[in-house]
C-alpha cells in the first residue's frame, strides 16, 4: 500500500509539472495522450467483458457494430506509440511507463477483440463506456481550443482541483442511467396524467426540426434561468449550488462540478417543457447534445471575443462572470443560452473590456473534496 500512494503521489506530481518541464518535445504531452488513452482503453475492453455491468444500453447499438472495436484498437495503437515515445524522449519514465502498462493490460484482458465473460445480471448499470467516450470527445475538442486560444495562458492542463471536477466527470457519466431515470420521473408521471394534450403534442412533433430544437432552447432556457436565479436567492438552495461554484479556475472541467441533487433538481425540472409538450425524440436528442457541448464550452478556458453575438448567445466571458469572484459578479447572468433573458429581468452583467480577476466564492467556504463538498449543504453553518 506504501508503494501504491507513492506511486500514485509520483504520477500526480508528472501531470502536475511545471510548464518548463511540458514543451513540446519534452515527451510529457506524448505521456499524457498514452497515460489517458491506456485508461479509456482499459475502461473500454472491462466494457466489452462486462457489457451488462459497465455498459449503457444507449450505446448498446454502437458496441455491437464494428466501428465500435475499431475505436478500442485505434485507441490502444495511438496510446501505444505515445507511450513509447514519451520513454523515449521523458527523463522520467512514469507517464509512459504507466501508459504501456495500462495498455498492455488491456490486450492481456482481449484488447478489441474482448468477449462478454458475464451475463447481463441486473437492468443497472455503470455508464463506463459513456464516461470514456465522453471525456475522450469533449477533451479531443477541448483542450486544443484552450490550448491555442486560451484566457489564462498560464492554467496548466492539470490545474489545481482538477482531480474533484474529474471525479465529479465520472460520477456524472458512471450514474447516467440512474440520474436520467429519476429526473426524468416527473415528467413522465405528468405526461401520463394529461393524456388530453395528445392532439397538441402531436401538432408539436409535427413541427420542422429546426423549429423544436430553437423552441425547446429557449422554453428550457426561461425555466432554467428562474431555477438558476432560485439557486442563488434561498439560502438553502444556494449551499447546493455553492459546491459548483467552489471552483477556483474555469476550464471544460469545471462545469462538471455540480451537487448530485442539484443535477437532480435542474434536469428533473428542465425536461418538463421536452417532454410536456411533446416535443420529437430527434429534436431532444439533439438538444441534449447542444446544451452539452454549450455548458462545456461556456465554462471553458477559452478567450475569444464574439462582438455583437455576446448580446444574443452565452459566450464563455458572459457565463466567467457569472463565477467571478468580484463582487459585481453576484448573482448576475444566470442565462445558459440567451443573455437577453438576464436584459430582460434586470440580472445582465457584461463589462465590455474585462474579464473577472478570479473565482470561487469570497472566503471559499466550501471544503475540497468531492464528499466533502456533498456533505458540505447538509452541514450546519
Amino acid at each position: 500500500m506504501t508503494w501504491v500512494r507513492k506511486s500514485r503521489a509520483a504520477l500526480r506530481r508528472e501531470l502536475q509539472s511545471h510548464p518548463k518541464l511540458t514543451t513540446f518535445g519534452s515527451g510529457w504531452i506524448s505521456g499524457v495522450v498514452g497515460l489517458l488513452l491506456g485508461i479509456g482503453s482499459l475502461g473500454l475492453v472491462l466494457v466489452l467483458r462486462f457489457p451488462g455491468v459497465f455498459g449503457t444500453e444507449e450505446l448498446k447499438v454502437f458496441r455491437e457494430a464494428g466501428s465500435f472495436r475499431g475505436v478500442v484498437f485505434g485507441l490502444m495503437v495511438i496510446a501505444y506509440l505515445s507511450s513509447l515515445l514519451s520513454l523515449v524522449l521523458r527523463d522520467k519514465k512514469l507517464l509512459g511507463g504507466f501508459g504501456l502498462a495500462l495498455t498492455l493490460l488491456a490486450s492481456i484482458f482481449g484488447g478489441s477483440r474482448a468477449t462478454a465473460v458475464m451475463p447481463d445480471l441486473t437492468p443497472v448499470s455503470f455508464g463506463l463506456d459513456f464516461f470514456v467516450l465522453r471525456m475522450i470527445f469533449t477533451g479531443l475538442l477541448f483542450i486544443p481550443l484552450e490550448s491555442w486560444f486560451p484566457k489564462k495562458a498560464d492554467q496548466p492542463l492539470f490545474r489545481t482541483e482538477w482531480r474533484e471536477d474529474l471525479f465529479y466527470f465520472l460520477v456524472s457519466s458512471m450514474l447516467v442511467q440512474i440520474i436520467t431515470w429519476l429526473s426524468f420521473g416527473p415528467a413522465r408521471a405528468l405526461f401520463d396524467v394529461t393524456s388530453g394534450w395528445a392532439a397538441f403534442r402531436a401538432w408539436v412533433s409535427g413541427l420542422p426540426f429546426a423549429l423544436q430544437v430553437v423552441a425547446i432552447m429557449f422554453l428550457t432556457d426561461l425555466v432554467q434561468y428562474w431555477l438558476h436565479r432560485a439557486f442563488h436567492r434561498v439560502p438553502i438552495l444556494w449551499r447546493f449550488h455553492a459546491v459548483h461554484h467552489s471552483a477556483k479556475a474555469m476550464d471544460w472541467m469545471a462545469g462538471a462540478r455540480m451537487h448530485f441533487l442539484e443535477i437532480l433538481a435542474l434536469r428533473g425540472t428542465t425536461v418538463l417543457p421536452m417532454i410536456m409538450l411533446g416535443f420529437a425524440q430527434e429534436a431532444v436528442n439533439t438538444y441534449v447534445f447542444i446544451v452539452y457541448l454549450w455548458a462545456t464550452f461556456a465554462h471553458s478556458n477559452i478567450g475569444w471575443g464574439f462582438g455583437w453575438l455576446d448580446r444574443f448567445f452565452v459566450t464563455p466571458k458572459f457565463h466567467h462572470w457569472h463565477h467571478g469572484i468580484e463582487k459585481e459578479a453576484i448573482d448576475v447572468n444566470f442565462a445558459i443560452h440567451f443573455p437577453w433573458l438576464d436584459r430582460l429581468f434586470g440580472t445582465h452583467h457584461m463589462p465590455k473590456d474585462r474579464w473577472p480577476e478570479g473565482y470561487g466564492i469570497s472566503g471559499h467556504p466550501v471544503p475540497n473534496g468531492y464528499w466533502k463538498q456533498w456533505c458540505y449543504p447538509f452541514k450546519r453553518k
